[in-house]
């Protein structure tokens, strides 16, 4: 990806991370003469021509040095068995490519062929798609900002809402059980190349917390993604995200050109209406983020201990296991108290144990987990969240050396 300059000052994450999009086109229209560095996944028809011609399946800008590393980008599918799609009807798609839909509440005939290009993109992707029932009973509703998460006569009730949504929202934790074509590696890289992408083009840090846990609910509520088709989905959560959180979110072509134009902008807005209609158009998720920027508005912190939590909270996005298994809300209370111990050596202050109903007890398996992560950081194969956090922007937090212990180790 390419390198942007940073603030020389440290300053608060509260500031306003997007740019006018006239800012934005002027700055790209620059950096495009050189070499666009992007994931690599390529159609299918484009890698059988490049490793004739090439000898090789990867694109020549990926963004990973060793291109091993995106061996599953490339890979085709071989599976010939039958695939279902349940999602009001039945699609059966035979070994010969052929479709049968069954389904009884859809005879208007105006509605059949867009239904059938939804349905088509599902089974590219691999196959099936089941919408969780828990996330379609609720409605949707929005979120508050920012600047009104520190309005302290709101604070309580907005706190509420947020644990309550939290649950409604969440991803499974083993959903990669359902795409035996992707593993925990493959999904790890390709947050780290959105984060890469949300750096270039200064998005907020939400958008990028709200892309991932659209990544994850997406792929929870579907099964056999083929990897080839990975990046397009996760350019897809952060298109809509940006749509949701930014000001001046890029345009459409601007997400197709991270990906080096592997994709169309027909197969993206395809891609996204059928993102929305599998996440049932609910949108307005609670982040361990949004949560962060709560709690520290009811305890303030300095600059350095917010900056931290913010590091520690965005490597969580990197890994599965063990992060889905806690709540966002318990992730940031996780963030903020090792942030806070390693700064300043304390803890889970009582103004956010009254204020959460949180424990330190309770956090303590989270805050363990975090610390590992934050230990290993240095030597993990992704860096992007790391290089980011060494910015005076934010401190050079990344380059405070973890604890060695916890006091309740």
């Amino acid at each position: 990806m390419m390198n942007f300059s940073t603030n020389a000052h440290c300053s608060s994450q509260t500031s306003k991370e997007n740019l006018p999009a006239s800012s934005k086109i002027d700055a790209h229209q620059i950096q495009r003469a050189k070499q666009r560095k992007v994931l690599g996944v390529l159609s299918e028809n484009e890698q059988r021509v490049r490793s004739l011609s090439q000898g090789s399946q990867f694109s020549k800008h990926s963004s990973i040095s060793d291109s091993s590393q995106l061996a599953f980008l490339g890979y085709h599918s071989t599976s010939n068995f039958d695939v279902y799609v349940e999602e009001a009807c039945e699609v059966v798609l035979a070994a010969s490519g052929q479709e049968v839909v069954s389904d009884h509440s859809y005879r208007d005939a105006e509605t059949a062929e867009l239904q059938q290009e939804d349905l088509r993109l599902l089974l590219e992707l691999s196959s099936s798609s089941l919408q969780d029932a828990s996330m379609q009973s609720v409605p949707d509703t929005s979120l508050m900002s920012e600047e009104v998460l520190c309005v302290s006569e709101y604070a309580e009730d907005i706190h509420l809402h947020l644990r309550e949504s939290e649950i409604r929202t969440r991803p499974k934790p083993g959903y990669l059980e359902k795409h035996p074509e992707i593993t925990n590696g493959m999904r790890v890289i390709l947050v780290d190349w959105l984060v890469e992408v949300v750096q270039e083009y200064k998005l907020r840090s939400e958008t990028l917390h709200l892309a991932v846990n659209y990544l994850d609910r997406f792929l929870s509520c579907t099964a056999y993604v083929k990897r080839g088709k990975l990046q397009l989905v996760g350019t897809a959560a952060l298109l809509i995200a940006a749509k949701y959180e930014e000001i001046f979110p890029p345009e459409l072509n601007e997400f197709v050109y991270t990906t080096d134009n592997t994709y169309t902008k027909k197969e993206l807005v395809r891609m996204e209406h059928v993102f929305l209609r599998v996440l049932a158009f609910k949108m307005a998720a609670p982040t361990t983020h949004q949560f962060l920027r709560l709690f520290m508005s009811i305890h303030s912190v300095c600059a350095y201990t917010e900056n931290l939590a913010l590091y520690v909270a965005e490597l969580s996005l990197l890994e599965i296991d063990p992060f889905l298994q806690y709540t966002p809300s318990l992730v940031a209370a996780g963030a903020y108290c090792l942030a806070t111990y390693t700064v300043n050596k304390s803890l889970w202050p009582d103004s956010l144990n009254a204020f959460t109903g949180y424990t330190t007890a309770e956090i303590v398996p989270c805050v363990t987990d975090l610390h590992k992560l934050y230990m290993s950081a240095e030597n993990h194969p992704q860096q992007a969240i790391r290089e980011k956090y060494k910015s005076s922007k934010y401190c050079g937090v990344s380059l405070i050396t973890a604890p060695t212990l916890l006091p309740f180790l």
